[in-house]
Protein backbone atom coordinates (compact mmCIF):
# COMPACT_ATOMS: atom_id res chain seq x y z
CA UNK A 1 0.00 0.00 0.00
CA UNK A 2 1.27 3.67 -0.83
CA UNK A 3 2.53 4.79 2.44
CA UNK A 4 0.96 8.42 2.23
CA UNK A 5 -2.15 6.65 1.06
CA UNK A 6 -2.20 4.75 4.63
CA UNK A 7 -1.63 8.05 6.32
CA UNK A 8 -4.36 9.78 5.15
CA UNK A 9 -6.45 6.75 6.23
CA UNK A 10 -5.07 6.93 9.61
CA UNK A 11 -5.80 10.29 10.48
CA UNK A 12 -9.31 10.57 8.33
CA UNK A 13 -9.90 7.19 10.87
CA UNK A 14 -8.61 9.33 14.11
CA UNK A 15 -10.60 12.25 13.81
CA UNK A 16 -13.92 10.44 12.77
CA UNK A 17 -13.50 8.34 16.36
CA UNK A 18 -12.45 11.95 18.18
CA UNK A 19 -15.67 13.77 16.72
CA UNK A 20 -17.54 10.13 17.66
CA UNK A 21 -15.95 10.66 20.92
CA UNK A 22 -16.43 14.58 21.45
CA UNK A 23 -20.38 13.63 20.67
CA UNK A 24 -20.11 11.34 23.20
CA UNK A 25 -19.61 13.30 26.13
CA UNK A 26 -22.17 15.05 28.68
CA UNK A 27 -21.94 18.63 28.48
CA UNK A 28 -19.80 18.64 31.50
CA UNK A 29 -17.33 16.78 30.49
CA UNK A 30 -17.47 18.71 27.51
CA UNK A 31 -16.91 21.55 29.08
CA UNK A 32 -13.94 20.16 31.14
CA UNK A 33 -12.57 18.47 27.96
CA UNK A 34 -12.36 21.99 25.64
CA UNK A 35 -10.80 23.61 29.51
CA UNK A 36 -8.27 21.01 28.66
CA UNK A 37 -7.54 21.99 25.38
CA UNK A 38 -7.63 25.85 25.72
CA UNK A 39 -4.48 25.14 28.94
CA UNK A 40 -2.59 22.99 26.76
CA UNK A 41 -2.70 25.67 24.45
CA UNK A 42 -1.50 28.47 26.33
CA UNK A 43 0.85 26.29 27.92
CA UNK A 44 2.37 25.15 24.27
CA UNK A 45 2.36 28.93 23.37
CA UNK A 46 4.24 30.41 26.50
CA UNK A 47 6.73 27.31 26.47
CA UNK A 48 7.94 28.33 22.75
CA UNK A 49 7.57 32.03 23.87
CA UNK A 50 10.23 31.22 26.39
CA UNK A 51 12.07 29.08 24.25
CA UNK A 52 12.46 31.98 21.94
CA UNK A 53 13.20 34.72 24.35
CA UNK A 54 16.24 32.14 25.55
CA UNK A 55 18.06 32.12 22.33
CA UNK A 56 16.55 36.16 21.01
CA UNK A 57 18.90 38.82 21.12
CA UNK A 58 19.03 42.41 20.05
CA UNK A 59 20.83 43.25 17.17
CA UNK A 60 21.27 47.41 15.26
CA UNK A 61 18.40 47.69 12.76
CA UNK A 62 18.62 50.02 9.82
CA UNK A 63 16.53 53.00 9.95
CA UNK A 64 15.80 55.94 11.85
CA UNK A 65 16.49 59.96 10.94
CA UNK A 66 18.82 62.06 12.90
CA UNK A 67 18.87 66.30 12.65
CA UNK A 68 21.97 67.86 13.88
CA UNK A 69 22.93 71.52 14.23
CA UNK A 70 25.74 72.76 13.63
CA UNK A 71 27.16 76.37 13.94
CA UNK A 72 28.68 77.62 10.59
CA UNK A 73 28.52 76.96 6.83
CA UNK A 74 30.71 74.10 4.52
CA UNK A 75 32.32 75.90 1.98
CA UNK A 76 35.34 72.87 1.15
CA UNK A 77 33.68 69.49 2.02
CA UNK A 78 37.29 68.71 0.64
CA UNK A 79 40.02 66.90 3.37
CA UNK A 80 42.81 68.59 1.95
CA UNK A 81 41.10 71.93 2.36
CA UNK A 82 38.60 71.90 5.37
CA UNK A 83 39.24 74.64 7.84
CA UNK A 84 36.06 75.34 9.91
CA UNK A 85 33.97 72.84 11.63
CA UNK A 86 31.40 72.29 9.21
CA UNK A 87 34.16 71.60 6.55
CA UNK A 88 35.41 68.78 8.85
CA UNK A 89 32.32 67.39 10.31
CA UNK A 90 30.75 66.85 6.98
CA UNK A 91 34.74 65.39 5.71
CA UNK A 92 34.42 63.38 8.16
CA UNK A 93 31.21 61.18 7.20
CA UNK A 94 31.98 61.46 3.44
CA UNK A 95 35.60 60.62 3.27
CA UNK A 96 38.14 58.24 4.54
CA UNK A 97 41.17 57.95 5.43
CA UNK A 98 43.93 54.88 4.94
CA UNK A 99 43.52 54.96 8.71
CA UNK A 100 41.15 56.59 11.19
CA UNK A 101 41.07 57.11 14.87
CA UNK A 102 38.62 54.86 17.18
CA UNK A 103 36.65 56.11 20.23
CA UNK A 104 39.57 55.86 22.56
CA UNK A 105 41.40 58.48 20.00
CA UNK A 106 44.07 55.50 18.83
CA UNK A 107 44.37 55.23 15.32
CA UNK A 108 43.60 52.31 13.59
CA UNK A 109 42.74 50.85 9.92
CA UNK A 110 40.52 52.47 7.60
CA UNK A 111 40.55 51.75 3.81
CA UNK A 112 43.81 50.09 4.90
CA UNK A 113 43.61 46.18 5.16
CA UNK A 114 47.18 46.83 6.95
CA UNK A 115 50.05 47.99 7.43
CA UNK A 116 53.97 48.01 8.13
CA UNK A 117 56.69 49.85 9.94
CA UNK A 118 60.09 49.02 8.74
CA UNK A 119 63.02 48.22 11.33
CA UNK A 120 64.44 51.86 11.23
CA UNK A 121 61.15 53.80 11.36
CA UNK A 122 61.76 55.35 7.89
CA UNK A 123 58.97 53.19 5.51
CA UNK A 124 55.26 53.03 6.31
CA UNK A 125 53.94 50.48 4.14
CA UNK A 126 50.12 50.25 3.60
CA UNK A 127 47.87 47.85 1.83
CA UNK A 128 44.32 49.12 0.72
CA UNK A 129 41.27 46.95 1.34
CA UNK A 130 40.16 44.88 -2.31
CA UNK A 131 36.45 45.65 -1.17
CA UNK A 132 37.21 49.89 -0.76
CA UNK A 133 35.06 52.00 -3.64
CA UNK A 134 33.71 55.62 -3.92
CA UNK A 135 30.49 56.34 -3.76
CA UNK A 136 30.22 56.08 -7.49
CA UNK A 137 31.41 52.69 -7.05
CA UNK A 138 34.53 53.39 -8.77
CA UNK A 139 37.49 51.26 -6.88
CA UNK A 140 39.96 53.20 -4.59
CA UNK A 141 43.65 52.32 -4.99
CA UNK A 142 47.32 53.44 -4.74
CA UNK A 143 46.56 56.07 -7.86
CA UNK A 144 44.11 57.80 -5.35
CA UNK A 145 46.39 57.85 -2.54
CA UNK A 146 49.25 59.10 -4.64
CA UNK A 147 47.21 61.81 -6.01
CA UNK A 148 45.94 62.77 -2.98
CA UNK A 149 49.12 63.53 -0.76
CA UNK A 150 50.72 65.38 -4.32
CA UNK A 151 47.84 67.33 -4.14
CA UNK A 152 48.32 68.03 -0.51
CA UNK A 153 52.05 69.03 -1.05
CA UNK A 154 51.45 71.51 -4.04
CA UNK A 155 51.69 75.13 -3.08
CA UNK A 156 49.24 76.64 -5.57
CA UNK A 157 46.39 74.61 -3.98
CA UNK A 158 47.37 76.20 -0.56
CA UNK A 159 46.21 73.24 1.70
CA UNK A 160 46.64 73.42 5.18
CA UNK A 161 47.53 69.83 5.47
CA UNK A 162 50.91 69.71 3.24
CA UNK A 163 53.41 70.93 6.33
CA UNK A 164 52.04 67.15 7.35
CA UNK A 165 54.17 65.67 4.17
CA UNK A 166 56.87 67.84 3.06
CA UNK A 167 59.95 65.86 2.99
CA UNK A 168 58.14 62.25 2.26
CA UNK A 169 58.39 59.98 -0.21
CA UNK A 170 55.66 58.61 -1.81
CA UNK A 171 55.84 55.07 -4.36
CA UNK A 172 53.38 52.97 -5.91
CA UNK A 173 54.11 49.49 -5.06
CA UNK A 174 51.49 47.96 -6.71
CA UNK A 175 47.51 48.86 -7.49
CA UNK A 176 46.51 48.42 -4.20
CA UNK A 177 49.63 49.42 -1.92
CA UNK A 178 51.50 52.28 -1.24
CA UNK A 179 54.70 53.26 0.91
CA UNK A 180 55.73 56.40 2.46
CA UNK A 181 59.53 56.67 2.85
CA UNK A 182 60.81 59.75 5.69
CA UNK A 183 63.95 61.31 5.77
CA UNK A 184 64.05 60.29 9.59
CA UNK A 185 62.29 58.37 12.01
CA UNK A 186 58.98 59.94 13.13
CA UNK A 187 56.71 58.67 15.74
CA UNK A 188 53.91 60.38 14.89
CA UNK A 189 53.58 60.04 11.22
CA UNK A 190 50.83 57.39 11.30
CA UNK A 191 48.17 60.00 12.62
CA UNK A 192 49.14 61.48 9.20
CA UNK A 193 47.21 58.60 7.24
CA UNK A 194 44.19 59.63 8.58
CA UNK A 195 43.88 62.17 5.79
CA UNK A 196 40.78 61.83 3.59
CA UNK A 197 41.58 60.12 0.11
CA UNK A 198 39.85 61.96 -2.89
CA UNK A 199 39.29 60.12 -6.28
CA UNK A 200 41.58 61.03 -8.32
CA UNK A 201 39.68 60.01 -11.42
CA UNK A 202 37.13 62.94 -10.54
CA UNK A 203 39.15 66.21 -9.46
CA UNK A 204 42.82 64.69 -11.45
CA UNK A 205 40.64 67.35 -14.41
CA UNK A 206 40.55 69.85 -12.05
CA UNK A 207 43.74 72.67 -12.08
CA UNK A 208 45.21 74.02 -8.75
CA UNK A 209 44.11 77.53 -9.84
CA UNK A 210 40.08 75.81 -10.12
CA UNK A 211 40.79 73.43 -6.95
CA UNK A 212 39.00 75.90 -4.53
CA UNK A 213 36.29 76.78 -6.75
CA UNK A 214 35.38 73.26 -7.36
CA UNK A 215 31.65 72.22 -7.60
CA UNK A 216 33.23 69.00 -6.03
CA UNK A 217 33.34 70.81 -2.79
CA UNK A 218 30.33 71.31 -2.29
CA UNK A 219 28.63 68.20 -3.66
CA UNK A 220 31.40 65.95 -2.54
CA UNK A 221 32.23 62.37 -3.46
CA UNK A 222 34.16 60.33 -1.16
CA UNK A 223 34.55 56.83 0.45
CA UNK A 224 33.47 57.13 3.68
CA UNK A 225 30.34 55.90 5.89
CA UNK A 226 27.82 58.14 4.18
CA UNK A 227 26.89 60.17 1.02
CA UNK A 228 25.43 62.93 0.18
CA UNK A 229 21.66 62.18 -0.96
CA UNK A 230 20.25 65.71 -0.93
CA UNK A 231 21.29 69.27 -0.37
CA UNK A 232 18.91 72.04 0.68
CA UNK A 233 19.66 75.38 0.00
CA UNK A 234 18.62 79.21 1.35
CA UNK A 235 17.26 81.98 -0.27
CA UNK A 236 20.69 82.92 -0.76
CA UNK A 237 21.52 79.90 -2.56
CA UNK A 238 23.85 78.61 0.13
CA UNK A 239 23.63 74.91 1.79
CA UNK A 240 20.92 74.87 4.64
CA UNK A 241 21.03 71.23 5.08
CA UNK A 242 23.17 68.36 3.73
CA UNK A 243 21.00 64.93 3.92
CA UNK A 244 23.21 62.24 4.29
CA UNK A 245 22.49 58.44 3.91
CA UNK A 246 24.36 55.37 4.56
CA UNK A 247 26.87 54.37 1.64
CA UNK A 248 26.23 50.42 1.69
CA UNK A 249 29.73 49.47 0.33
CA UNK A 250 31.79 51.55 2.59
CA UNK A 251 34.88 49.40 3.68
CA UNK A 252 33.75 48.84 6.78
CA UNK A 253 30.57 47.58 8.82
CA UNK A 254 27.63 50.11 6.93
CA UNK A 255 26.06 52.53 9.02
CA UNK A 256 22.71 51.66 10.83
CA UNK A 257 20.97 55.27 10.61
CA UNK A 258 19.24 55.64 7.53
CA UNK A 259 19.01 59.72 7.33
CA UNK A 260 21.89 61.69 8.97
CA UNK A 261 20.75 65.32 8.05
CA UNK A 262 23.15 68.40 9.73
CA UNK A 263 21.30 71.93 9.45
CA UNK A 264 23.83 75.16 9.84
CA UNK A 265 22.62 77.96 11.58
CA UNK A 266 24.57 81.28 11.56
CA UNK A 267 24.91 81.85 15.25
CA UNK A 268 24.49 79.84 18.66
CA UNK A 269 20.82 81.88 19.33
CA UNK A 270 18.96 80.37 16.09
CA UNK A 271 20.89 76.69 16.41
CA UNK A 272 19.44 77.37 20.38
CA UNK A 273 15.87 77.96 18.53
CA UNK A 274 16.18 74.93 16.16
CA UNK A 275 17.12 72.52 19.18
CA UNK A 276 13.89 73.60 21.32
CA UNK A 277 11.81 74.17 18.92
CA UNK A 278 12.46 70.40 17.34
CA UNK A 279 14.01 71.76 14.33
CA UNK A 280 17.08 69.54 15.13
CA UNK A 281 17.44 67.16 18.50
CA UNK A 282 21.76 67.43 18.32
CA UNK A 283 23.69 69.82 19.02
CA UNK A 284 27.03 70.78 19.79
CA UNK A 285 29.44 74.00 20.11
CA UNK A 286 27.15 75.84 22.63
CA UNK A 287 28.45 77.16 25.32
CA UNK A 288 28.58 75.91 29.50
CA UNK A 289 26.18 78.10 30.41
CA UNK A 290 23.79 76.70 28.59
CA UNK A 291 24.36 73.69 28.41
CA UNK A 292 23.96 73.89 32.08
CA UNK A 293 20.47 75.40 31.46
CA UNK A 294 19.78 73.12 28.80
CA UNK A 295 20.69 70.01 31.73
CA UNK A 296 18.39 71.63 33.97
CA UNK A 297 15.60 71.17 31.40
CA UNK A 298 16.12 67.80 30.96
CA UNK A 299 18.01 67.11 27.64
CA UNK A 300 21.10 64.94 27.74
CA UNK A 301 24.71 65.78 27.80
CA UNK A 302 27.42 63.70 26.70
CA UNK A 303 30.87 64.98 27.48
CA UNK A 304 34.49 64.39 26.94
CA UNK A 305 37.24 66.72 27.86
CA UNK A 306 39.20 68.29 24.80
CA UNK A 307 43.06 68.35 23.94
CA UNK A 308 42.71 72.11 25.05
CA UNK A 309 45.45 73.81 27.55
CA UNK A 310 43.94 76.90 28.95
CA UNK A 311 46.70 79.10 31.16
CA UNK A 312 48.39 81.96 32.14
CA UNK A 313 52.00 82.21 30.51
CA UNK A 314 54.51 84.67 31.32
CA UNK A 315 56.90 86.81 29.45
CA UNK A 316 60.22 87.09 31.27
CA UNK A 317 61.54 89.53 28.67
CA UNK A 318 58.67 92.27 28.91
CA UNK A 319 58.04 91.81 32.81
CA UNK A 320 61.15 90.33 35.25
CA UNK A 321 58.82 89.95 38.35
CA UNK A 322 58.48 86.46 36.48
CA UNK A 323 62.43 85.62 36.66
CA UNK A 324 61.28 85.06 40.55
CA UNK A 325 60.15 81.70 40.24
CA UNK A 326 58.60 81.78 44.09
CA UNK A 327 56.29 84.40 42.76
CA UNK A 328 54.77 82.26 40.01
CA UNK A 329 54.58 79.13 42.76
CA UNK A 330 52.60 81.68 45.36
CA UNK A 331 50.34 82.79 41.83
CA UNK A 332 50.21 78.96 41.63
CA UNK A 333 48.13 78.41 44.45
CA UNK A 334 46.49 81.37 44.44
CA UNK A 335 44.70 81.14 41.45
CA UNK A 336 41.33 79.38 42.34
CA UNK A 337 41.00 76.86 39.15
CA UNK A 338 37.95 74.91 40.62
CA UNK A 339 36.14 78.18 40.94
CA UNK A 340 36.93 79.69 37.52
CA UNK A 341 35.55 75.66 36.42
CA UNK A 342 32.50 76.25 38.31
CA UNK A 343 31.57 80.18 37.20
CA UNK A 344 32.87 80.10 33.94
CA UNK A 345 32.82 77.09 32.61
CA UNK A 346 29.61 76.23 34.06
CA UNK A 347 31.10 72.71 35.52
CA UNK A 348 32.24 71.62 32.05
CA UNK A 349 36.10 71.52 32.43
CA UNK A 350 38.55 69.73 34.01
CA UNK A 351 41.43 71.02 36.40
CA UNK A 352 45.16 70.80 34.91
CA UNK A 353 48.78 71.06 36.65
CA UNK A 354 50.54 70.23 33.24
CA UNK A 355 51.24 71.23 29.57
CA UNK A 356 49.73 67.96 28.90
CA UNK A 357 46.34 67.81 28.00
CA UNK A 358 44.33 64.64 29.21
CA UNK A 359 43.58 61.69 26.85
CA UNK A 360 47.13 62.89 24.71
CA UNK A 361 48.73 59.88 24.85
CA UNK A 362 48.26 56.64 25.08
CA UNK A 363 46.84 55.00 28.32
CA UNK A 364 47.14 58.07 29.98
CA UNK A 365 50.95 56.67 31.05
CA UNK A 366 52.00 60.70 32.35
CA UNK A 367 51.36 61.44 35.81
CA UNK A 368 47.97 62.01 36.85
CA UNK A 369 48.74 65.55 36.60
CA UNK A 370 47.31 65.58 32.66
CA UNK A 371 43.94 64.09 33.90
CA UNK A 372 41.39 65.86 37.03
CA UNK A 373 43.46 67.09 39.65
CA UNK A 374 42.53 68.31 43.12
CA UNK A 375 42.27 72.36 43.68
CA UNK A 376 45.41 73.59 45.17
CA UNK A 377 43.86 76.95 46.11
CA UNK A 378 45.09 78.33 48.99
CA UNK A 379 46.15 81.87 49.25
CA UNK A 380 47.70 81.53 52.68
CA UNK A 381 50.50 79.17 51.20
CA UNK A 382 50.82 81.96 48.28
CA UNK A 383 51.12 85.04 51.00
CA UNK A 384 53.48 82.55 53.10
CA UNK A 385 55.67 81.83 50.16
CA UNK A 386 56.20 85.88 49.15
CA UNK A 387 57.03 86.77 52.72
CA UNK A 388 59.69 84.47 52.87
CA UNK A 389 60.76 85.47 49.45
CA UNK A 390 61.30 89.25 50.90
CA UNK A 391 57.63 90.24 49.13
CA UNK A 392 56.30 93.17 52.37
CA UNK A 393 53.26 94.91 51.61
CA UNK A 394 53.23 98.38 50.46
CA UNK A 395 51.71 101.75 51.81
CA UNK A 396 48.67 101.28 49.16
CA UNK A 397 48.33 97.52 49.24
CA UNK A 398 50.74 96.42 46.72
CA UNK A 399 53.86 94.09 47.52
CA UNK A 400 57.16 95.28 47.27
CA UNK A 401 60.84 94.07 47.61
CA UNK A 402 63.56 95.71 47.88
CA UNK A 403 63.96 99.34 49.35
CA UNK A 404 64.64 102.94 47.16
CA UNK A 405 65.38 102.94 44.11
CA UNK A 406 65.84 99.39 43.62
CA UNK A 407 61.99 98.47 44.98
CA UNK A 408 60.13 96.17 43.38
CA UNK A 409 56.50 96.54 42.64
CA UNK A 410 54.24 93.01 42.05
CA UNK A 411 53.11 95.01 39.15
CA UNK A 412 51.54 93.15 35.92
CA UNK A 413 49.10 93.16 33.45
CA UNK A 414 47.30 90.24 31.71
CA UNK A 415 46.38 90.29 28.37
CA UNK A 416 43.44 88.00 26.92
CA UNK A 417 40.74 87.93 24.27
CA UNK A 418 37.40 89.63 24.08
CA UNK A 419 35.59 86.10 24.74
CA UNK A 420 33.21 85.29 27.60
CA UNK A 421 35.16 82.56 28.34
CA UNK A 422 38.56 84.62 28.39
CA UNK A 423 37.19 87.47 29.90
CA UNK A 424 35.74 85.86 33.04
CA UNK A 425 38.57 83.66 33.83
CA UNK A 426 41.11 86.41 33.93
CA UNK A 427 38.68 88.40 35.63
CA UNK A 428 39.24 85.72 38.60
CA UNK A 429 42.64 85.39 38.10
CA UNK A 430 42.66 88.95 38.64
CA UNK A 431 40.78 89.11 41.98
CA UNK A 432 42.82 85.81 43.39
CA UNK A 433 46.38 87.73 42.73
CA UNK A 434 45.12 91.42 43.95
CA UNK A 435 43.96 89.75 47.26
CA UNK A 436 47.76 88.74 48.13
CA UNK A 437 48.84 92.00 46.70
CA UNK A 438 49.53 91.61 43.56
CA UNK A 439 48.36 94.92 41.01
CA UNK A 440 47.11 93.37 37.98
CA UNK A 441 45.83 94.74 34.80
CA UNK A 442 43.94 92.97 32.77
CA UNK A 443 43.99 93.87 28.88
CA UNK A 444 41.28 92.54 26.81
CA UNK A 445 41.73 92.68 23.06
CA UNK A 446 39.59 91.67 19.85
CA UNK A 447 40.78 87.73 19.07
CA UNK A 448 42.06 89.39 15.72
CA UNK A 449 44.39 92.31 17.22
CA UNK A 450 45.61 89.87 20.28
CA UNK A 451 47.09 87.31 17.81
CA UNK A 452 48.38 90.14 15.47
CA UNK A 453 49.39 93.09 17.53
CA UNK A 454 49.74 91.42 20.63
CA UNK A 455 51.18 87.18 20.60
CA UNK A 456 53.17 87.75 17.70
CA UNK A 457 54.65 90.51 18.67
CA UNK A 458 55.51 89.44 22.28
CA UNK A 459 54.17 92.34 23.74
CA UNK A 460 52.85 90.85 26.89
CA UNK A 461 53.55 90.82 30.57
CA UNK A 462 51.42 88.07 30.89
CA UNK A 463 48.99 85.93 28.47
CA UNK A 464 45.82 84.30 29.44
CA UNK A 465 45.35 81.62 26.25
CA UNK A 466 44.94 78.63 25.32
CA UNK A 467 46.46 76.12 23.65
CA UNK A 468 45.55 73.28 20.99
CA UNK A 469 47.52 70.33 21.46
CA UNK A 470 45.71 68.16 19.19
CA UNK A 471 48.73 65.44 18.76
CA UNK A 472 52.53 64.90 20.32
CA UNK A 473 54.18 67.43 17.87
CA UNK A 474 52.47 70.07 18.76
CA UNK A 475 54.27 70.07 22.69
CA UNK A 476 57.25 70.92 19.93
CA UNK A 477 55.57 73.88 18.08
CA UNK A 478 54.53 74.96 21.94
CA UNK A 479 57.47 74.58 23.92
CA UNK A 480 60.20 74.09 22.28
CA UNK A 481 63.11 77.19 22.44
CA UNK A 482 63.30 77.41 18.53
CA UNK A 483 59.67 78.61 18.70
CA UNK A 484 59.92 81.40 20.99
CA UNK A 485 59.83 84.30 18.21
CA UNK A 486 57.06 85.01 15.51
CA UNK A 487 55.34 82.60 13.51
CA UNK A 488 56.50 80.24 16.81
CA UNK A 489 54.11 78.99 18.89
CA UNK A 490 56.09 79.09 22.50
CA UNK A 491 54.07 81.95 24.33
CA UNK A 492 55.89 81.45 27.21
CA UNK A 493 59.26 82.20 25.48
CA UNK A 494 60.52 78.96 27.53
CA UNK A 495 64.22 78.23 26.27
CA UNK A 496 65.19 74.69 28.24
CA UNK A 497 68.15 72.79 26.17
CA UNK A 498 67.47 69.99 28.09
CA UNK A 499 63.69 70.17 27.21
CA UNK A 500 64.48 70.60 23.83
CA UNK A 501 66.10 67.14 23.31
CA UNK A 502 63.48 65.33 25.34
CA UNK A 503 60.89 66.68 22.69
CA UNK A 504 63.26 66.29 19.76
CA UNK A 505 64.15 62.86 21.10
CA UNK A 506 61.33 61.72 21.36
CA UNK A 507 59.31 62.51 18.28
CA UNK A 508 62.02 59.84 16.67
CA UNK A 509 61.77 57.58 19.00
CA UNK A 510 59.09 54.31 17.80
CA UNK A 511 59.48 52.66 21.29
CA UNK A 512 56.22 53.98 22.50
CA UNK A 513 57.34 53.28 26.13
CA UNK A 514 60.39 54.69 25.60
CA UNK A 515 59.27 57.68 24.46
CA UNK A 516 56.29 58.62 27.43
CA UNK A 517 59.15 57.91 29.44
CA UNK A 518 60.71 61.42 27.51
CA UNK A 519 57.50 63.11 27.80
CA UNK A 520 57.51 62.05 31.74
CA UNK A 521 60.89 64.21 32.02
CA UNK A 522 59.82 66.78 29.94
CA UNK A 523 56.82 67.39 32.05
CA UNK A 524 58.59 67.41 35.37
CA UNK A 525 61.22 69.95 33.71
CA UNK A 526 58.04 72.45 32.72
CA UNK A 527 56.95 72.15 36.42
CA UNK A 528 60.14 73.14 37.93
CA UNK A 529 60.82 76.05 35.77
CA UNK A 530 57.22 77.40 35.62
CA UNK A 531 57.01 79.34 32.56
CA UNK A 532 53.22 78.95 32.71
CA UNK A 533 50.32 78.34 35.38
CA UNK A 534 48.18 75.40 33.69
CA UNK A 535 44.36 75.62 34.48
CA UNK A 536 41.97 73.91 32.80
CA UNK A 537 40.90 71.88 29.73
CA UNK A 538 37.60 72.47 28.69
CA UNK A 539 34.91 69.91 28.33
CA UNK A 540 33.20 69.24 24.37
CA UNK A 541 29.54 69.59 25.22
CA UNK A 542 27.12 67.42 22.86
CA UNK A 543 23.41 67.67 23.75
CA UNK A 544 22.47 63.98 21.94
CA UNK A 545 18.98 62.82 20.97
CA UNK A 546 17.98 60.36 23.57
CA UNK A 547 16.78 57.06 21.09
CA UNK A 548 19.90 57.21 19.64
CA UNK A 549 22.35 54.25 21.16
CA UNK A 550 25.86 54.00 21.17
CA UNK A 551 27.19 57.23 20.91
CA UNK A 552 30.11 56.99 22.99
CA UNK A 553 32.21 60.72 23.54
CA UNK A 554 36.05 58.67 23.67
CA UNK A 555 39.34 60.93 23.27
CA UNK A 556 37.93 63.77 20.97
CA UNK A 557 40.96 65.70 19.25
CA UNK A 558 38.52 67.76 16.76
CA UNK A 559 34.80 67.99 17.49
CA UNK A 560 34.37 65.92 13.93
CA UNK A 561 35.68 63.15 15.86
CA UNK A 562 32.77 62.50 17.64
CA UNK A 563 31.21 60.74 13.99
CA UNK A 564 34.52 58.30 14.43
CA UNK A 565 31.93 55.99 16.23
CA UNK A 566 28.83 56.51 13.68
CA UNK A 567 28.64 53.43 11.84
CA UNK A 568 27.73 51.64 15.67
CA UNK A 569 25.14 54.51 16.40
CA UNK A 570 21.55 52.59 16.28
CA UNK A 571 18.05 53.70 16.39
CA UNK A 572 16.06 51.18 15.33
CA UNK A 573 16.43 47.30 16.52
CA UNK A 574 15.90 43.85 14.88
CA UNK A 575 15.49 40.12 16.94
CA UNK A 576 17.25 37.03 16.22
CA UNK A 577 18.05 34.05 17.39
CA UNK A 578 21.85 34.22 18.80
CA UNK A 579 22.90 31.18 15.99
CA UNK A 580 21.28 33.00 13.80
CA UNK A 581 23.82 36.62 13.92
CA UNK A 582 25.12 37.99 11.47
CA UNK A 583 28.90 37.82 10.24
CA UNK A 584 30.31 41.08 12.45
CA UNK A 585 27.55 41.46 14.35
CA UNK A 586 27.30 42.08 18.10
CA UNK A 587 24.33 41.45 20.03
CA UNK A 588 23.26 44.35 22.06
CA UNK A 589 21.16 43.51 24.51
Amino acid sequence: MDTSHAEKSFFTAFKLQLKIAIRSFKERQLLLFWIFCAGLLVSTVIMLAEINNKFLVAIPAYGGKIDEGIIGTPRFINPLLAVSDADRDLTSLIYSGLMKRDERGEIVPDLAEDFSVSPNGLVYTVRIKSNAVFHDGVPVTADDVIYTITEATDPLIKSPKRVNWEGVLIRKVDEMTVAFELKKPYAPFIENLTLGILPSHIWKNVGPDEFSFSDWNINAIGSGPYKIHDITRKSSGIPGIYTLSPFTNYANNPAHIRRLAIHFYSNEKDLLRALQSGEVAQVNAISPEHAHELAQSGYEIKTTVLPRVFGLFFNQNENKIFTDKKVIQAFNVAIDKQKIIEEVLSGYGVMLASPIPPHLLDNNVISGDTASIENIYNPTQATEILTKDGWKMGPDGVLIKGSGKTAVRLHFSIATGDSPELRGAAKIIEDNLRSIGAEVETKVFEIGTLNQNVIRTRKYDALFFGQVVTHESDLMAFWHSSQRNDPGLNIAMYANPKTDKLLESALTTLDETARNQKFIQFEEEIKNDLPAIFVYSPQFIYVTKKDVSSQSLGALTLPSDRFSTITDWYIEKDYVWNFFLPRNEVAID
